[in-house]
């Protein structure tokens, strides 16, 4: 089989998962040294994307991705690409049927059905166990697939590349609320595109924001995403020690890692700017609720995963129908002798 020379890479739509395909996009330009490698993705994507010494160029995912035009859109532009590999990362059908539209003659994904299975040429199954679905880290999943292209593994660290224009900005929307360089900062991720279920309760937040702040001297800010700025809000409401919510506007996701890397430590939930903290080796405190932790176990010597043992979690549900106990029931001061810990580099166990 001929070496592919122009590489098309259907990036996941999650912003974590995002994170931690890097390690792959790592072993293809490894395996692949003289390949042109495009990378598709949601426009956001591009400012956290285009840094990396991995990526050649960025190709705009139309929004919404379903529906004749867009879909139309997409294949015209994945044929005007000259691709002759396409690696699809995501599990969608959608993601699969633009490649197999624009006839790109190679393209590998997971085959979990048999829609899926005829939109690719090349195939890997789910990971099973006892013929059972079983999740495993995203890292593995990713890296799974440049292995079937013949890439060695090039380490499994996450990278992302800060810019000195991200720097900037966010050393800007700081100091405009009293914050210079030489405060540290605590960092909350409040919101989750996910769904609500993901979310710790505000008040919960609040109160270990408040500690936290009081104790080791940390400013808090708070920096919700697209669609979550009320989730900032509440938490803020909560809160008797000062903190500031960076919401207007929201960060981009280039501004969000800067954000991050400025941070002394973050407490966030299961979302994007969790696996931003991984990657940028900053102290990471995350209160689970109803997500299997064996997507995301994995690079724990600088973050702590707390949950309450409940007899309904993990549900993977988007919304709770009923109690939401899984992150009620995980009260404030675990989260604070975990952050307190990383703050002392004594660090808890779960």
């Amino acid at each position: 089989m001929s070496t592919p020379k122009n590489i098309h890479v259907r990036l996941p739509n999650w912003v974590g998962d995002l994170v931690m395909c890097t390690p792959a996009l790592r072993a293809l330009r490894h395996g692949f040294p003289d390949a042109k490698i495009t990378v598709e993705g949601r426009s956001y994507m591009r400012g956290l994307m285009e840094p990396l010494e991995t990526v050649d160029d960025f190709l705009d995912t139309p929004s919404p991705e379903r529906g004749v035009r867009p879909m139309l859109k997409r294949v015209r532009s994945l044929r005007s690409g000259g691709f002759d590999l396409s690696l699809v990362l995501p599990d969608s059908h959608s993601s699969a049927l633009g490649p197999f539209l624009a006839r790109i003659p190679r393209r590998l994904g997971y085959s979990f059905d048999p829609g899926r299975r005829l939109l690719l040429t090349e195939r890997l199954a789910p990971h099973q166990e006892n013929g059972q679905r079983v999740p495993i880290s995203m890292i593995e999943r990713y890296l799974q697939l440049t292995r079937q292209l013949g890439c060695q593994d090039q380490g499994d660290e996450m990278t992302l590349v800060v810019t000195d224009e991200s720097r900037g900005t966010v050393a800007t929307r700081l100091a405009e609320h009293g914050i210079d360089k030489d405060q540290p900062i605590l960092l909350c991720i409040t919101g989750a595109s996910y769904g609500s279920s993901k979310m710790w309760p505000a008040e919960h937040f609040a109160e270990a924001a408040d500690v936290l702040g009081k104790r080791h001297g940390l400013r808090t800010v708070l920096a919700p995403g697209p669609g979550e700025e009320s989730t900032g809000s509440q938490v803020g409401e909560h809160m008797s020690e000062p903190c500031t919510v960076l919401m207007d506007p929201v960060l981009t996701l280039a501004e969000m890692a800067a954000l991050v890397e400025r941070a002394r430590v973050v407490i966030s939930n299961d979302t994007g700017p969790r696996s931003m903290a991984v990657a940028l080796g900053i102290p990471c405190v995350v209160p689970f609720g109803p997500t299997d932790q064996r997507y995301t176990n994995h690079h724990l010597e600088n973050q702590t995963l707390l949950s309450e043992d409940v007899d309904c979690a993990p549900c993977g549900l988007k919304t709770c129908p009923t109690d939401h106990r899984c992150m009620r029931d995980l009260l404030p001061e675990r989260i604070i002798e975990a952050t307190s810990a990383y703050l002392t580099a004594e660090k808890v166990t779960p």
